[in-house]
């Protein structure tokens, strides 16, 4: 797409376009940096949408084995705190904890007796879910 290049396409016998391994890669990077859905970004690269989604799905199962392979790491990283008791009531406390769970995710801790549902949220955040 950002690109213009002529090149001769082979074709299987059932008439299919064989695209070569990198002009697929450099399509799936050009996708990921687009920020467009999968199903415009194929459109624009004049590509079959359940082809192009075999493509982002095998590369997500490559990366996923990859990152598994390598050393396990728990994802979470704990942090110890102390608290120490306020004078005043907690509620009363003009700033709360954030806690950052990713790039676009946080809770805050208002009260004490909100630490163990956050702990508790962690938890469950920590455990794998079955794909849709």
């Amino acid at each position: 797409m950002t690109e213009a290049t002529e090149a001769i396409l082979k074709t299987d016998i059932q008439g299919r376009v064989q695209t070569p391994p990198e002009r697929r890669q450099k399509l799936l990077e050009e996708f990921e940096r687009s920020g467009l859905s999968g199903t415009k970004f194929a459109q624009l690269a004049g590509i079959k949408y359940q082809t192009f989604a075999a493509w982002v799905a095998r590369r997500r199962k490559q990366r996923g084995l990859a990152q598994s392979t390598t050393a396990r790491t728990d994802p979470v990283r704990w942090l110890e705190a102390v608290v120490q008791e306020a004078s005043a009531p907690a509620s009363a406390v003009a700033t709360p904890l954030r806690v950052h769970l990713s790039t676009v995710a946080w809770m805050e801790i208002r009260d004490s007796d909100q630490v163990s549902l956050a702990a508790a949220l962690v938890r469950a955040l920590e455990k794998p879910t079955a794909p849709c």
